[in-house]
Order: C-alpha cells, then structure tokens, then sequence
C-alpha cells in the first residue's frame, strides 16, 4: 500500500493524496447539501473557462478543491492550476501543473444518476505524457483510484498489480467497450465502426470514471466520439497506463501528446492491449 505522500520525485513533501480527499469529502458534503435534481440543477448563470454553464455545484465542489491547493501553497507547494471553472491559476510555478475537474460527469450529478467523480492530475510538464500522478473519486459506488507515475495504481488502496486479461467474443469482437460523449449524432456516425470492434457498449456519463473502468478491465476497452478535454482525462489516463493498459490521445502525433489545458483537443481510447487499442482508434470523430 502506497502511503499517503506517494507523489515520486521532487514534490514528494507534499500531501497531495491527503489533499485530493480532503476535497473529496468537500465535495461530498456539497451533494449532501443539494441532495435533489431540483437543487443541483441551478446554474450560476456564468459560463467556465472550459465553455460550459457553470452549476452552484461546480462552483461551491471547485471552492472546496481549491481550498486544498491553497493550503498546499502555504505549505510551500508551487504550481499552476488548470481548471474547468476557473481555468488557469498561477499558483507560483508554470511548469507543475494541477489539472482539476471538480465534477467529472456533471449531467449525471443533476440528475441524480450514479457516476460522476473528482479528478486531479499533477504533472511536472505540460502534456499527458508528464501525469504523474492522478486522483479519481467516483461518488457513485465510493471508489478511489489513483496512480504515481512508475509506482503503479490504486484501487480503495489495492494495487492494480494484475488486471484481467481483455474479453473476447467468439467472433474476434471485444465483449464490452464503455463509449462516452455519446452525442446521438456521433453515435450514429460511428455505429457500423462499433459493429466491427465490439459487442456492446456502454455509455456511463464520465470521462474519467470510464477510463478507470480500462483499468481494471470492468470493460475491455473506452473510446470518446469526440474530443475531450485535459481536465477530463489527466487523471484517469495515467491510473490505466500505470495498470498496465494503453491510451492514445488519436488527432496528437504522439499519443500521449495531448496538452493540458481547457481546449478539446482529441479523442481518447483506451485499452489492454495494441490491438484492441488500434481497433479503437479507427472509431470516427467529430
């Protein structure tokens, strides 16, 4: 079991796990506090730096985020943040990097529908390749997944060490691809791709919740059908590639490549292995 400084190299010293579930249980006590669809769908009337209305949610789940990064500044911790709401916050130094998704999966938490999640990823440069560590609460099932960059994943703080092998369907197909941005019009776009890769999918509703799924191969590969954003994604990529799985950023030269800011640069898949990962990446895109 990982401690719960388990940040490698030079921003060891800091708390970061004990930071992402102070803010958990922030974020928690916000849904506590609008438990109903009625309440939790009450916007600010501002729009976020990432371009989507700004829920009371958001906003009062970023607070508590945020109240935990300046704690950590206090503590000598510099970085910049990355945020859906607030965009980017210099908190001392441009080339850490704190990419935060207060709710990922924020359709779902207004309407009372099980997975949405927090996701932190710090990084010490500015694309998905420097993740270093990544933090994922998914307040559906109470599940906490995260991973340091060489020291492996975490599931509830049980390695990942051993994942399932991908499942196959007698016919070659994989058994079970989780999709996301399911836009019908994109799904349409991409139904007789998805009829030659897999045998059912499933839409969960987050982006990271969905790529946790890879990682313990709950699902046997995830693809979005259309481009996502870092906040996202940050997180989750680095807890699949550190079980062991493979991900691929597809419009970047260099599948980790993607850049961590608020822009939808690329679809994402995700997988166990080359070849599911290859028949993921031939989903079209919008």
């Amino acid at each position: 079991m990982a401690t719960a400084r388990d940040v490698p190299g030079d921003l060891f010293s800091f708390d970061w796990l004990g930071a992402c579930r102070t803010a958990a249980q922030g974020l928690r006590e916000v849904l506590i506090e609008h438990p109903t669809s009625r309440e939790r769908v009450v916007e600010t009337g501002e729009l976020g730096k990432g371009g989507d209305r700004t829920l009371v949610i958001d906003a009062l789940a970023e607070d508590a985020v945020f109240g935990e990064l300046e704690r950590l500044y206090a503590d000598g911790a510099r970085f910049t943040a990355v945020s859906e709401e607030r965009g980017f916050v210099d908190f001392g130094d441009p080339d850490v990097r704190v990419v935060v998704d207060p709710i990922d999966g924020s359709m779902n938490a207004k309407r009372g529908l099980s997975h949405y999640s927090l996701s932190i990823a710090l990084a010490d440069g500015p694309t998905m390749a420097d993740v270093l560590y990544g933090y994922v609460y998914d307040f559906g099932p109470g599940e906490e997944w995260r991973a340091s960059r060489g020291l492996g994943a975490f599931l509830n703080d049980e390695p990942l060490a051993a994942p399932q092998p991908e499942r196959r369907r007698r016919d070659g197909k994989l058994e079970l691809v989780a999709i996301e941005s399911a836009d019908p019009r994109w799904l349409a776009a991409s139904s007789d791709a998805l009829v030659q890769v897999t045998g059912r999918v499933r839409a969960i509703g987050s982006i990271a919740v969905s790529l946790c799924q890879v990682a313990a191969t709950r699902v046997d590969g995830m693809a979005t059908l259309w481009r996502c954003r870092a906040v996202d994604a940050a997180a989750a990529q680095l807890v699949v590639r550190e079980s062991g799985g493979l991900v691929a950023f597809t419009e970047m030269d260099d599948p980790l490549g993607a850049p961590l800011d608020l822009e939808p640069r690329s679809p994402v898949v995700a997988a166990r292995t080359d070849q599911a990962l290859a028949e993921l990446a031939t989903l079209p895109s919008t």
